[in-house]
């Protein structure tokens, strides 16, 4: 990973607007004020054939992962989209996190790699096409090098596993040919690609490419990386997000050997949330972490809460209770089909359920952290962060720099969640670094990571649900409240319910007389983006009632579903997509199957099921759990998803594998509770993780082979786990949670 290494003139990469949309690759010589690259990545040895692509004359494949890898996989997947394309060698292929890509296009930034964002579930779906063509175009470059070299027409020559092959069996290895290729100009016309039946690399295993450095110890995280004359910085933030400082006494603070100083930071006015330092702090900057840490423990500060100060969890539950239970009319009606207030006259049967969910923490294995280096005309960056192009912004803006003076390299990940989309720990770091006049390396502590996240917000959800008397779903009538995560950052009022509910989720799209209602809490406490949203909340809630409306009737839950969803066919959704109730169904099936659904009945444990899909992407849980007392035991876990094309399947398998376990960790135990507007968890104690013995031993995954476009994985498998898991503690103990986490309402219920 660079620190900023320059040289006087090497090559760097260029990515213009072609037809179509399509990458038009360019290559041409900088000099110095140009943004550095990976060691990796430079070298007189070392021959550019696009913006991910390096060859050196031994044949050395080097590919650029141009999204942050979170523990997604993304660091494996979309370098194979592009080694496929290219024929190359995976054995011989070396992938290089690319860190930002940007460029200046008139004081303006210009995103040099496309989007780059990670752990949102976008990065193949968006990489697919981009991809694909960066592979090609290099692919077309060494044909057209071993085409002027051997005399011979590129259209006769071919690629194979690192090497051009002529029709003469002439071998000629892309080593060999990577110094000519680079010199040539790429046509007008984006190269043609790949027919999927050649692909060799998109739908094989692959392992993580940097699981060898990972389970060596090798790796290094952001909060490894260090400038020799870097400070450490460690904060103290007020307790309540909106309150100030009313004493500070620094004397002893001083004093200790190694502080050279310390700074305050306030939010910034008119900022949007995520972007700025979430609640006014004191930082102390010291020689190491050690005395930064001593030193912060010996500030004598005085603090004054603002209007969170009497910001209570419980109330707010109360408060979504009480909107829910009343007549006020919601602050927005999200979906309104058919008419449910007549339904109601017509019903046979009638159920209504309400459905309690906590708030959460990120909880990410790696704390907040940010190195950063502020010269007169650059700015160098190592932080762990989803969204590159986002941190940019702020360092942009607390700095004045051009678009090409800011350099960002971000190693893999120590996990993210949705809380590396906010970058309100790079703004503490410009600012100290700014007040410092010294390179700075911002640590959170733990304590801090639990006590000033963005969470996410607790909700309540009541359904109302019609039958009529041929047993159909006439009507559903749900309404949520809840404290949106998109609050204070720019958003119109009218759109504020989008990081709570889906305009179409199930089963909107089945049910002739359908209502959404979102009503709107209040809350001081920082809310953000976390994996899984909206889909985790509303999931567990919708699933959860389908399977009692499937007990009211004395039905198979299984069958429920299917009749529900009825023939397969392709039902529109909001944005031009689709619903396809035949790939829905079938993911159903197979999980039924697996774990012998059949005897749903007859066995002395419970099963449970439930489904879901998120863009494009289909998913199903069916899990079998036993009670041993008042202990809850996870027998078996089986998940099938349907993505499309699967670029690594053993990546994917590992995806879903490890949502499904975080989202049984969350259901079973998490919880963030709010008091006097103080989170009161601060540590893993507060705030426990599943244990071993509270997870299932294996996570059966089923994946269906699919020649459509690739849709994103990253949470997929999140959203069915854990209504799968209550409905088959249901199943169990006779007992229903409509209340998370599970663990506390089963044991409060037995």
């Amino acid at each position: 990973m660079s620190h900023g290494i320059r040289l006087s003139r090497r090559r760097f990469l260029q990515v213009l607007a072609g037809g179509a949309g399509a990458l038009v690759v360019g290559i041409r010589l900088a000099e110095a004020a140009d943004p550095p690259l990976p060691p990796a990545l430079l070298g007189d040895e070392i021959h550019g054939l696009g913006p991910y692509v390096r060859i050196d004359v031994d044949g050395k494949v080097l590919i650029g992962a141009r999204d942050p890898d979170t523990g997604t996989g993304v660091a494996t997947s979309l370098p194979r989209i592009i080694a496929d394309e290219l024929d190359a060698d995976w054995n011989n292929v070396s992938v290089i996190p690319l860190g930002l890509g940007v460029d200046n296009d008139n004081g303006k930034p210009r995103w040099v790699y496309g989007r780059q964002v990670g752990g949102t579930g976008g990065s193949i779906p968006a990489a697919w096409h981009d991809l694909r063509q960066a592979g090609a175009a290099a692919r077309w470059l060494l044909l057209q090098a071993a085409a002027r070299r051997i005399g011979v027409p590129a259209n006769r020559l071919r690629c194979n596993n690192g090497y051009v092959v002529a029709p003469d069996g002439r071998r000629f290895s892309y080593g060999s040919l990577a110094a000519e290729a680079s010199k040539i100009a790429l046509p007008t016309s984006p190269p043609p690609l790949k027919e999927p039946a050649a692909y060799r690399l998109i739908g094989q295993n692959a392992g993580d490419a940097d699981a060898r450095a990972i389970v060596t110890g090798q790796t290094r995280y952001a909060i490894d990386h260090h400038y020799g004359d870097a400070l450490v910085a460690v904060l103290a933030h007020c307790p309540w997000p909106d309150g100030t400082l009313t004493h500070i006494d620094t004397t002893d603070t001083l004093a200790v050997k190694g502080v050279l100083k310390v700074v305050q930071l306030k939010p910034e006015p008119g900022q949007p949330l995520g972007s700025t330092v979430l609640a006014p702090a004191v930082a102390v900057l010291a020689e190491d972490t050690w005395a930064a840490l001593q030193g912060r423990d010996k500030l004598k500060l005085e603090w004054k809460p603002g209007a969170s100060g009497g910001e209570n969890s419980a109330a707010l539950e109360q408060q979504a209770l009480a909107l829910l239970a009343g007549k006020a009319a919601p602050t927005t009606r999200v979906r309104n089909t058919g008419d449910v207030d007549t339904a109601r006259r017509k019903a046979a049967q009638r159920l209504d359920a309400t459905y309690v969910q906590p708030w959460l923490a990120h909880a990410t294995a790696e704390p907040m952290n940010c190195l950063v280096r502020l010269d007169k005309d650059r700015a160098s960056l190592v932080v762990p962060t989803q969204a590159p192009q986002l941190a940019w912004t702020v360092v942009q803006r607390l700095t004045g720099l051009a678009p090409e003076q800011i350099d960002i390299r971000v190693p893999r990940v120590g996990g993210g969640y949705g809380r590396r989309l906010d970058h309100d720990y790079v703004a503490e770091a410009v600012m100290l670094a700014k007040a410092a006049n010294r390179p700075v390396r911002v640590l959170w502590t733990r304590e801090q990571d639990f006590g000033h996240d963005c969470y996410r917000g607790g909700s309540v959800h009541q359904i109302s649900a019609i039958i009529d008397r041929k047993r159909q779903l006439l009507a559903w009538h749900q309404r949520m409240a809840s404290a949106s995560a998109l609050t204070g950052r720019g958003v119109s009022a009218d759109r504020l319910w989008t990081s709570e509910l889906q305009a179409d989720p199930l089963p909107a799209p089945l049910v002739p007389n359908y209502r959404s209602d979102w009503y709107a809490l209040e809350s001081a406490t920082p809310r953000g983006p976390m994996r899984g949203m909206p889909h985790l909340s509303n999931a567990f809630a919708a699933e959860s009632f389908i399977d009692e409306i499937a007990h009211q009737l004395r039905e198979d839950p299984l069958k429920t579903r299917l009749r529900f969803l009825g023939t397969p066919r392709q039902l529109p959704l909001e944005g031009g997509a689709t619903l396809d109730t035949g790939r829905l169904a079938n993911v159903l099936g197979l999980v039924a199957d697996r774990i012998e659904w059949k005897n749903w009945l007859r066995t002395v444990n419970g099963l449970g099921i439930a489904c879901w899909h998120i863009d494009g992407a289909y998913v199903a849980h069916a899990i079998e759990a036993a009670m041993q007392g008042e202990k809850l035991v996870i027998q078996r876990v089986v998940c099938a998803v349907d993505v499309g094309r699967v670029i690594n399947p053993l990546g994917l398998q590992g995806q879903v594998a490890g949502a499904t376990l975080d989202a049984l960790s969350i259901a079973l135990n998490a919880a963030i509770t709010i008091k006097g507007g103080q989170v009161q968890q601060r540590s893993y104690k507060d705030y426990p993780l599943a244990s071993m013995a509270q997870l299932p031993n294996d996570v059966e995954v089923i994946t269906v082979a699919d020649d459509r476009a690739p849709a994103g994985a990253s949470f997929l498998a999140m959203p069915t786990a854990a209504p799968a898991l209550a409905n088959a503690v249901f199943r169990a103990s006779a007992v229903r949670v409509r209340r998370l986490p599970l663990m506390k309402e089963l044991l409060r219920l037995l």
